[in-house]
């Protein structure tokens, strides 16, 4: 995948991911859940296309969005999240897969000696519940869910508590302006995935690089750290 001496940074280097919209591909059972809350109060249905701009801060602020689309003001919102949860986590993963080139793309990295981890702004509960329904957990030394930190992204403390310590180089793979930002309150790198679940074009968030496939991460990351080096 890569040459001797770019290989070479991978060990103990330290790699945040985001969740939705980077590592997995989770909009059809968000939609699914939203929409299961919503409709019975009198809001039109999100289409699957339009939920993938509206993910990335949460889940209040994805009803507050769902609500503001139509013009409504939410109502009892600590209710609503509950909902929203408790039907998203009883099928979390129905429909959701990770991106071509997931799976093999870390365990590369953690083969190579990278500490992965996971920075999301979803909750905790379900972050934790989604990764091992798809397999994926063995190759995380952490998830760090909002629950699980002191400000949860754009905030540099997240970012920070996901990547551990005492570790030789770091950056974060994100899709969003909330990983952007994190990165860069931190001083660290950041690439961001074309594909992903963003308000704006990612071209335009002011990542490190953006990508359009996932197996491309360690190249990258490999090139931004010899440039920094």
């Amino acid at each position: 995948m890569l040459e001797t001496g770019q290989a070479a940074l991978f060990d103990n280097a330290a790699i945040a991911f985001d969740l939705d919209g980077t590592l997995v591909d989770t909009a059809p059972d968000l939609v699914r859940a939203l929409n299961a809350v919503i409709v019975p109060r009198g809001l039109p249905a999100v289409p699957l296309a339009d939920v993938r701009a509206m993910v990335g801060r949460g889940a209040r602020v994805l009803l507050e969005r769902a609500h503001a689309r139509s013009g409504a003001e939410m109502q009892d919102g600590d209710a609503l999240v509950a909902e929203f949860i408790e039907i998203y986590k009883t099928d979390v993963a129905a429909e959701s897969r990770a991106f071509p080139g997931v799976e093999d793309t870390l365990a590369w990295l953690k083969d190579a000696g990278a500490r992965l981890s996971v920075c999301t702004n979803k909750p905790s509960v379900l972050s934790d519940l989604l990764i091992a329904e798809l397999g994926l957990a063995d190759y995380f030394e952490r998830i760090v869910g909002p629950e699980r930190t002191s400000a949860k992204k754009p905030d540099a403390a997240h970012l920070r508590d996901s990547l551990g310590a005492d570790f030789a180089r770091a950056a974060l793979i994100g899709d969003s302006a909330p990983d952007v930002g994190s990165a860069r309150a931190a001083g660290l790198p950041v690439i961001v995935m074309s594909y992903g679940y963003s308000e704006n074009p990612a071209g335009s968030l002011g990542a490190d690089r953006v990508l359009h496939a996932f197996g491309d991460v360690p190249r990258a990351l490999a090139e931004i750290w010899q440039r920094a080096s």
